[in-house]
Parts: structure tokens; sequence; C-alpha cells
């Protein structure tokens, strides 16, 4: 099926000239150790002050994960995405480079631009890697690629959440370890699905916000896709795992910044699932594409121990990282991006 799917995004592919186009990933980016924290913190937070507090609270975390220790692989793991996936796409004969642009540390979105600029690249496919699109994250990637991208043919894609190939490859990872916990426990056990928390008032209008309610309001009063978007990825997840009979949806990793950020959290999820006397539950985050830090430690560690306080086994599938379903996903969404450039003419 792999060929298959290669060959049809291929030929789509070459109907156009190739030798100026290029592939642009775009993620948020890790520091490499935990020294690098603080100057990683401050382009997250746009240089405002940081409590010491929260710095050594974030060091800590970083510390537990990782091989070495105080590694976060997402660059890594990133950097063989955009490997499986230029391979993938130089299937046809064609030489076809993928770059790899971080919001938020090296190698920087702006600098990375300015690189395919200085190798000729003329017209690009930029994808975002956080598939659900929310207007104000999605807005900085796009800004900080069309700052530097005069002269250059840009398709940035916003979001792709109801992406079938997207879907199938959480579903891949989540048939395993569903399959596995329920033979485990004698029975089919719920399934959490999990998108990274953002402030209340980035995704709703200020009129809401301003004292509106702190869960995820699932109405036409939302500003931003983000929310409804990160349940349809989870919505099309269940669909194909026909044995998860039970799946929760919560917001997971709220920061410390001031005001309220959308949920329900994971806590309060598990808290609820306790109550109904559920004893395991799968959880799988289906707005990360790889392993990192709120992977590694926010779910391995601080959910599967707060899950245990409440007398819950808390298990996760493996994190897509280097499926060859997200590879085809990527190769899929970069050639309907060339697309869009030719029919622009």
């Amino acid at each position: 099926m792999l060929g298959k799917i290669s060959s049809q995004v291929l030929a789509g592919f070459a109907r156009w000239d190739l030798s100026k186009r290029a592939v642009l990933l775009l993620a948020h980016g890790t520091p490499g150790n935990v020294d690098e924290i603080p100057e990683y913190l401050r382009n997250v937070v746009s240089g405002r002050p940081m409590p010491q507090s929260v710095i050594e609270e974030i060091q800590h975390r970083y510390s537990l994960i990782g091989e070495p220790k105080g590694h976060s692989p997402l660059t890594d793991l990133t950097m063989r995405q955009a490997e499986l996936l230029e391979k993938e796409l130089g299937e046809s004969g064609e030489t076809i480079r993928v770059y790899v642009g971080m919001r938020n540390w090296r190698p920087y979105i702006a600098d990375v631009v300015k690189q395919m600029r200085a190798d000729g690249v003329g017209e690009a496919a930029a994808i975002c890697l956080a598939p659900q699109n929310s207007r104000t994250s999605v807005g900085l990637y796009r800004r900080a690629v069309l700052a530097e991208a005069a002269g250059m043919c840009v398709d940035f894609l916003e979001g792709w959440a109801g992406e079938p190939l997207l879907a199938e490859a959480f579903a891949e990872r989540l048939r395993v370890a569903h399959g596995r916990l329920s033979a485990e426990v004698g029975g089919a056990v719920p399934v959490i699905f999990t998108a990274h928390s953002v402030p209340l008032r980035t995704v709703q209008p200020p009129a809401v916000s301003e004292g509106g309610p702190r869960l995820w309001p699932g109405s036409e009063a939302t500003a931003d896709p983000y929310a409804e978007e990160a349940r349809l990825t989870a919505r099309l997840v269940a669909e194909r795992v026909p044995e998860v009979r039970d799946w929760r949806f919560a917001f997971q990793s709220q920061g410390a910044s001031g005001g309220p950020w959308i949920g329900p959290t994971v806590e309060e999820t598990l808290d609820g699932l306790a109550a109904e006397g559920v004893t395991a539950v799968v959880l799988q985050p289906i707005g990360f594409l790889c392993d990192h830090v709120e992977i590694l430690y926010d779910i391995d560690i601080a959910f599967k121990g707060y899950a245990a306080k409440v007398g819950i086994r808390l298990e996760r599938p493996e994190s897509l990282n280097d499926s060859p379903l997200l590879t085809r996903a990527l190769a899929k969404l970069a050639g309907e991006g060339f697309g869009r450039l030719a029919a622009r003419g």
C-alpha cells in the first residue's frame, strides 16, 4: 500500500518543474540540554520576565526525560521525519529538499527560510507539525515564514486535523496499546484523547472569555478553530478503532501564565473516571507528532503518577515519531500544497 500511495502522490509532483521546489516542516523547537532552558523560555514568552521558580521546575522536568537525561528528542525526531519525507518524495527520481524550521529554538524558522532562498528555492510547501489550527500559535509560524520569504512563493498549510492518514496513523498506534491493556485487565478500557491546552483568551472572543466558561466551549461563539479541530482528530481516530467504546477528551499541559486555560484537564478527567469505578485507561495525545517533554514528562511521569493516586493504571500508545503512515500523510499534504501553488499560475 505504501508504494501505491507514494506513486499517486509523486505523479502529482511530476507535472511541474521541481528543481526550485522544497518542503518546509515547522515545529515548536526544544533546547538541547537543561542549561539552554532559560534562553529557550525567553523565546517562548517573547522575552517577558518569567519567575525563577518556573524556570527551575521546567529544568527539573527536562532532567527526568530523554537519553541522555535532560535531552528532549523533539528536534532529532523532527529531523528524522524530514529525512523520511524527503526519501518518500524522492522515489519519483526527483530531488525535493525537505527543510525543518523551529519557532523557539535552533534551527530558527527565519534562518532556515533565508537558507532556502540562498539555495535557490522559488516555491515551498510549508506544513506546520501541529495538525490542529490555532490562529494564535499557527499565526506565529506563518508570520515567521513570510517575514523572510520575499521573492519565494509559499503555500502555508494552516491545519490538517481532518487528514485521514493522520487519523489512521494514530489509530494504528492506539489499536496496539488499547488491545494489550484491555486483554490484561479483562475488558475494554476507556480512552482519553488529549491536545495541548491554550489560554482561553486566545481561542474565544473577548466578550466570551471575560467571565466566560473555562471549559472548552464547543459553540459558535468560539473564535478560533483549535478546540473543535482537536476533537475532530480524536473522533476520527476513535472511529477507526471500534473496540474503543468509551472515550473522553481533555486538554493537557496547562501553562503557568495568568488567566484561565481551556479544559477539562487530564486530572479532572481522571477524577471523573475514578468516580465511575474505572481502574485502567489509555491516554493518547493527538496533537503531538513525536516524543517531547509534554509526552515524556507530563504523560509518562506526571499523569501516570496522578492516575495511580486515584486508583487508575494509565498507559500510553507509542508516539507517531517515524510512522510510515505519518510520512505518507506529509507527502500527500506536500503534493496538495504544490498543486495549490501551480493553480496560482
